[in-house]
Parts: structure tokens; C-alpha cells; sequence
């Protein structure tokens, strides 16, 4: 029997590549030269998309593939994916979750816990050889500060978890009032940085949300409030963000993910009051692995005639249907 024929779009960890290979006949897409021709030629002979990096999977290339099954991506955000328009033309588009949740919520306090005390700018301070003539100023505290998640899902609730052990209260926004939870329900994002002065965004991306967080919600958190984001950059407006830092409407941002990864805005990259990192909140070996794994389990899964493991909500039904 031939091998299912996947396309993969971006290079992969060899936990992902080396599986790939010895299930199915894999082509890298990446790799093509003309990748218009490419697609006219083989394109209706791809059954399966391995899906990762910032690279779009939307109509205009799952729409050139007329024999495509399924859409498995590496990551719990797919925004880079259109899983709506999949779903409504019966591909099943799978994520990562749950594999990832501990490990982002861990980051997320390092996060929270370096832009309040400034940590990487005290570093700095004693690696420059600046302490000998002075000590580094005080900082902000965690001490009396309330918290407010935007995104309450499954990273979200571990993020609150690991903060009540810091005895800080937490309310949250999200699209819905979620039952069984005991922290306070915002129904509005400007509202609830109103009421807080640490906003942490886990909100997924997509049109739904892009620039939710802007200059309303800044000025709501006001001169004592800090930032924190570990969704998706497209959430924030950037230019509203930078604002707030240079002048004074928030105390500090700490940020992990941006609008144009990899691209940061030079202004970002050249202020004190932020913390930055290059997207790595779920970036260690025993969580990229379980990742990488999981992906790889929905295409034998599912080429296996067992189904998908883990579709998203858009391709819920799709998977059901081609369950039974």
C-alpha cells in the first residue's frame, strides 16, 4: 500500500522529521524553488499538511490541494492556520494542547517575577561593572498587587493557580463567564485592567482579537500596572504599547511574543522598563518533544483510520464525522 503523501511546511526537530519520514512520503515545501509550480504539479496528490513555523495555511494553499485530509500543527495557537475555512470544506486541523500548559505557565511566572523586580536590568547593571558606584535602584513588588488574566483556558488557570501561592487575588476576561471558577468574571478588557495593576494576556490570535489590548486598556491599568503577555503578539497594538512605556502610562511590559515574530520593534528592544523574549515560553527539550510527538500522533492516527486526537474547535465536527 502507498504511504500517505503529507507536505511539510517548515523545518521540524528530528522527533517530528524522523517520524514523518517512516510513516509517510513527506515533501518539503520549504525547500521548493517555485513553490506555485510545485503545488500544480503534486499538489493533488497531499493528503496531510505537517504544519509549524509562521508560515500561513489558509485557502490559498489548502485550497490547491484538493485531496487534503488533515492539517496537524505543531503548537497550541493556530492562528496562522484557517481552521474555519478547513472545517467548511471538511478538513480536520489539529494543535498541541495540554502538553504545553505547565511549561508556559512556569514561564510566565519567571516573566511576571522579572519585569516587577527588573531582574535582567539589575543584571546588567552588575555586569557593566556599575555596582562598585552604586546600587540598583528599588524596584516594584509583587506585594499588593491584584491580578487580571485575560484568556482564561487551560495556560491561563495554571498561571492563576501558580499566582495564588503568591496570595494575590485574580479576576479574569474572557468570551465567557466560565462555571466551577472562583475568580472574579470581567466582562470588559478595559474594565478589568481597570481593576487590576498585573495584566497577563494569554488570549489566542486571530481577527477576533487583533490589537484588543491598545491604548484604553493601558491607560486603564494606569502608571503602577504592568504588562504581561504570553499569548500572541497580534493581540497588542505595539505602537499603543510603546507609547505607554515611553511615557510613563504603565510602569513595564514583559513580553514573549510580538506582532512580526521575528521581528521587534527597535523602540521595544531599546527600553529598560521591558522584558523581552524570543517566543520560548514552552521552549524546552521535555515540552517541545511532547509537542513535536503529538503532532506526529495525529497523522498515524488519523491515517491509521482512528481518527484525530486532538482537532480544534473549527474542525470539531469534521473529526467527529469522519470518526464514526
Amino acid at each position: 500500500m502507498d504511504r500517505p503523501e503529507i507536505l511539510q511546511i517548515a523545518p521540524a526537530m528530528p522527533v517530528v522529521a524522523d517520524q514523518l519520514a517512516k510513516s509517510f512520503t513527506v515533501h518539503r515545501f520549504w525547500e521548493s524553488s517555485d513553490p506555485d509550480a510545485w503545488l500544480a504539479e503534486h499538489g493533488h496528490r497531499i493528503r496531510g499538511v505537517a504544519a509549524g513555523g509562521h508560515t500561513p495555511v489558509d485557502e490559498s494553499l489548502m485550497g490547491r490541494l484538493p485531496a487534503l485530509e488533515i492539517v496537524s500543527s505543531f503548537g497550541v495557537g493556530y492562528d496562522q492556520i484557517d481552521a474555519r475555512w478547513a472545517g467548511e470544506h471538511g478538513i480536520v486541523v489539529t494543535n498541541t494542547p495540554d502538553v504545553l500548559t505547565e511549561e508556559v505557565a512556569d514561564l510566565t511566572i519567571g516573566l511576571v517575577i522579572s519585569t516587577v523586580r527588573r531582574i535582567p536590568a539589575a543584571e546588567r547593571h552588575l555586569r557593566e561593572g556599575k555596582w562598585p558606584s552604586g546600587t540598583f535602584p528599588l524596584t516594584a513588588s509583587l506585594r499588593d498587587r491584584k491580578v487580571g488574566i485575560l484568556g482564561l483556558g487551560r495556560i491561563g488557570k495554571a498561571i492563576a493557580t501558580r499566582l495564588e501561592a503568591f496570595g494575590l487575588p485574580i479576576s479574569y476576561h474572557g468570551r465567557t463567564r466560565q462555571e466551577g471558577v472562583e475568580y472574579s468574571f470581567v466582562a470588559d478588557p478595559v474594565e478589568l485592567a481597570r481593576q487590576v495593576n498585573l495584566l497577563i494576556s494569554v488570549i489566542p490570535g486571530g481577527g477576533a482579537t487583533e490589537k484588543l489590548v491598545g491604548a484604553e486598556v493601558f491607560e486603564a491599568l494606569g502608571p503602577n500596572g504592568i504588562f504581561i503577555n504570553v499569548g500572541r503578539g497580534t493581540v497588542v497594538d505595539e505602537a499603543a504599547l510603546i507609547e505607554a512605556l515611553r511615557s510613563g502610562k504603565i510602569l513595564g511590559a514583559g513580553l514573549d511574543v510580538f506582532a512580526d515574530e521575528p521581528n521587534v520593534p527597535a523602540e521595544l528592544a531599546a527600553m529598560d522598563n521591558a522584558v523581552l523574549l524570543p517566543h520560548v515560553a514552552s521552549g524546552t527539550v521535555h515540552t517541545r518533544t511532547a509537542m513535536g510527538q503529538l503532532q506526529v500522533d495525529n497523522l498515524i492516527s488519523w491515517f491509521a483510520g482512528r481518527g484525530a486526537l486532538t482537532p480544534v474547535a473549527e474542525t470539531a465536527a469534521v473529526a467527529a464525522r469522519e470518526k464514526k
